[in-house]
């Protein structure tokens, strides 16, 4: 990592185009809310809140000013969305787990009987049923607590405050606000649920200082902002849970339901390529969901310790010096 980026406003800004610009490649190149970009995207955020904290210890802050405020209330309202985001992730687990039953039912079992079939079956609607209840469940989750925080770009800010204000922190804060607020409705839309406002703050329109404010972040950040919002309105701005590897595997259990139904009475199952393919598909399909779900925990409660470390650091070298 550029050293340069914890030792000036400029270096810091340059960071952050920097890794935008990196997530806006991944985005391009997987699904549209595929595990390893909402997987880059929390790396990411935890990347510019860790490089944020050290930048503070180089430039040189007043003691007992506003810029620690505004940093504990942003580092708050992050930590409060990234426990919205485990509560969400976490909830998925009865559902891969439901998922992951219906492939290991028919494991031992070389014939598929009209009973058999039957069973699978009733366990694919169990599944589905787990879903639209995790989803009702994340919806609520939402409402009572992430549009508290009013989540948003602050567009409006004046242009000296954003440059100059605390030696060119409350740049530092603007842009990340900014970065944060656009990266956690992303992993919220991704991971928890998509509803109405979080798809009308993505469609946001860009930011119409950034020619003025002439800085690359915020331009990097609105072409990001963009392409979610060209992909969100190409699935009409449905509510729900947009992680891609969700939505494959609801279709794969679909499919599999709809070649059982096709097959009919008793067969080899192995044998029959359309069955064996389907529950292959449906397998590697769960599969991958419960592994990003717990690569997504396992980073969230190391970002939770990141948060806790940065507020005591800063805390601690405001105290001592």
């Amino acid at each position: 990592m550029d050293p340069s980026s914890t030792n000036s406003v400029n270096g810091f800004y340059t960071f952050l185009t920097r890794g935008i610009d990196d997530l806006e490649r991944v985005f391009m190149s997987n699904n549209f809310m595929s595990i390893q970009f909402l997987q880059r995207a929390l790396s990411l955020l935890r990347s510019f809140h860790s490089q944020l904290t050290l930048l503070v210890q180089k430039l040189h802050l007043p003691l007992g000013e506003k810029w620690l405020d505004e940093y504990m209330d942003e580092s708050s309202k992050l930590w409060e969305a990234c426990h919205v985001l485990k509560s969400g992730i976490s909830s998925m687990e009865n559902y891969y787990t439901a998922g992951l039953n219906i492939t290991s039912s028919l494991d031992g079992h070389r014939h598929i009987s009209p009973q058999l079939s039957r069973q699978v079956m009733r366990a694919i609607s169990g599944c589905h049923r787990e879903a639209i209840g995790m989803e009702e469940e994340n919806r609520a989750l939402v409402e009572t607590r992430i549009q508290a925080l009013s989540l948003r770009f602050d567009e409006k800010i004046s242009i000296e405050s954003k440059l100059n204000g605390f030696y060119g922190f409350r740049g530092v804060l603007y842009a990340m606000r900014n970065v944060s607020s656009l990266l956690l409705m992303i992993l919220l839309c991704g991971l928890v649920y998509c509803w109405p406002e979080s798809s009308n703050f993505l469609r946001g329109g860009g930011y119409e200082g950034c020619v003025i404010f002439g800085s690359a972040f915020m331009v990097s950040t609105a072409r990001l902002q963009q392409r979610v919002a060209a992909e969100i309105n190409q699935i009409n701005g449905r509510p729900g849970i947009l992680m891609y590897e969700f939505r494959r595997s609801k279709m794969a259990m679909d499919e599999l339901r709809a070649e059982l139904e096709r097959q009919g009475g008793v067969m080899e199952w192995e044998s029959q390529v359309g069955i064996s393919e389907r529950v292959e598909n449906l397998k590697g399909c769960f599969g991958v969901l419960r592994s990003g779900a717990e690569n997504i925990i396992g980073q969230l409660d190391d970002f939770f310790d990141e948060i806790v470390e940065g507020r005591k650091r800063l805390l601690d070298f405001c105290s001592h010096r």
